[in-house]
């Protein structure tokens, strides 16, 4: 369900001016599909936008149904044609595509989770129009047999949506070279309309979004919903040491009802988390999550924490690979035990929080002996640039499909356990389309073998020293007197 307070602004760039409309048709399609009585006057404003072949750019907080702009006119517009989505996580399309599916709509992903054959079974049926939605990643459009399916579907890609659209920007907090490549398919593809969503894009952002797409502030007008949420309670709470980290922690839980969520940076502090928890407020009902659990456990718990009620005074204990596409309003509590990396992520991560309107609170225990992870965090995810070629070259000449964090530590550290060395080598390769997360968590398809030019040295010294600049703007974020003023100037 969306949020009670609906009120969508334009930010600087010009856009249409926005009513109440009466509902109508779209709202039939609404109801009859997702089961909700009418659209906000935001999700209504973009879909006739994009419906009439104009292009749209939609930076509203997770939870506010972005994806709604772009399902809808999938369906309510019967003519053929598909809808094409660009969306950066395996894990959040397949959800996407059982929402499609429970609801009725005719949609599905395709990724490196597939084998060969099924993904050959899918291709043929978006060519034959079997579709109104199909999900891939970025990196899927330089594929030869992709390709050669999207020419051949009835009616073409009648409208084309950029999910996590921040991911254009180079200096963004979370590039992905594929991304940069859209704009330059879109015009391959027959220019159709394009809407780019995202929960956080400054104003730098949104004009290389725009830049990208081959669109400009008139052609592509944002759509953004008001930073400020007035029923979030925001605050952040030192911390010295992990005992009392612990025990802030009981005091919040004992003064929270209803289901919230502990952030935790690394899976070994969310297990050591998890025990004190459990022995200090065993009343509590705890469930965990991170990105090495299976997917059937990983969708089990998810679906677990979605459907409890305020009475069930359930905790969730995650890393941040939990959140994304969890539509749940009524969470009352964001809780990060340890520092975020960046200003973005803190703001993704506490709009999860009162979705429904009503007060909920957002806490950050804030000690500086945290900021030594996410130090170590940027030290692995950027590896130099002579791992990252060895890395690549390792892989290439092993012979094997699919690699992990085990597999590349062994290979290029001769290590038998674990280096997070390899994990960043990992994160970097697949996003320059090199590897493909896998079906099997921390596991990565092999794509294709990297062309040591496309390896620019002086980019990833650049991306580093910009990584800790937004670290060091959260530290500036815990010292302000006014988180809200904060943040507002932050995405202006």
């Amino acid at each position: 369900m969306p949020m009670a307070d609906r009120s969508l602004c334009l930010g600087d760039e010009q856009g249409p001016q926005l009513t109440r409309e009466v509902p109508g048709r779209l709202d039939q399609v609404f109801n009859k599909h997702f089961g909700h009585p009418g659209l906000w006057p935001d999700q209504r404003a973009v879909i006739h936008r994009v419906m009439s072949n104009l292009s749209a750019l939609v930076v509203m907080p997770t939870g506010w149904g972005k994806s709604v702009c772009f399902q809808i006119p999938a369906v309510a517009d019967t003519s053929p044609g598909l809808t094409l989505v660009f969306s950066p996580l395996i894990a959040l399309m397949q959800d996407q595509v059982i929402g499609l599916e429970s609801r009725g709509i005719p949609g599905t992903c395709i990724n490196s989770s597939l084998d060969r054959s099924r993904r050959e079974l899918r291709y043929e049926a978006m060519a034959r129009g079997k579709y109104r939605i199909v999900y891939v990643t970025p990196e899927r459009m330089s594929r030869p047999r992709f390709r050669e399916a999207v020419a051949r579907i009835p009616g073409g890609v009648r409208l084309l949506a950029v999910d996590e659209a921040h991911c254009i920007a180079q200096w963004g907090h979370d590039f992905r070279p594929a991304y940069s490549q859209v704009g330059a398919y879109r015009e391959d593809i027959g220019r159709p309309p394009v809407v780019a969503l995202t929960a956080t894009a400054p104003a730098a952002v949104r004009q290389e979004i725009r830049q990208v797409l081959g669109e400009t502030d008139s052609s592509m007008p944002l759509f953004q919903a008001p930073l400020d949420r007035p029923n979030l309670d925001l605050e952040v709470v030192p911390v010295l040491d992990e005992d009392e980290k612990v025990s802030k922690i009981e005091q919040i839980l004992g003064s929270c009802r209803g289901s919230g969520i502990v952030y935790v940076t690394l899976i070994r502090d969310l297990e050591f988390l998890v025990d004190r928890l459990r022995t200090c407020l065993p009343e509590r009902q705890i469930v965990v999550y991170h990105g090495l659990l299976d997917a059937g456990e990983r969708k089990r718990i998810s679906r677990r924490f979605a459907n409890a009620q305020d009475d069930d005074n359930l905790l969730m204990i995650a890393t941040n690979a939990f959140g994304m596409g969890i539509d749940k309003p009524d969470i009352r509590f964001i809780i990060h035990a340890q520092v975020p990396g960046s200003v973005e992520s803190y703001y993704q991560e506490i709009g999860r929080a009162g979705r429904d309107g009503a007060p909920s609170r957002c806490i950050l225990l804030y000690s500086s002996d945290d900021l030594r992870i996410q130090h170590d965090f940027i030290e692995w995810q950027d590896p130099p640039v002579d791992q990252l070629l060895r890395a690549a070259e390792v892989i290439a000449n092993s012979g094997h499909n699919d690699f992990d964090e085990a597999d590349l530590s062994r290979e290029l550290y001769g290590r038998r356990r674990n280096d997070p060395r390899s994990r960043g080598c990992l994160i970097q390769l697949e996003k320059l389309g090199v590897l493909e997360s896998n079906v099997i968590p921390g596991r990565y398809q092999v794509c294709r073998t990297l062309d040591p030019a496309e390896v620019d040295e002086a980019f990833y010294r650049e991306k580093k020293r910009r990584d800790l600049l937004r670290l060091q703007s959260v530290v500036e974020m815990t010292r302000v007197t006014c988180i809200r003023n904060f943040l507002t100037n932050y995405f202006a």
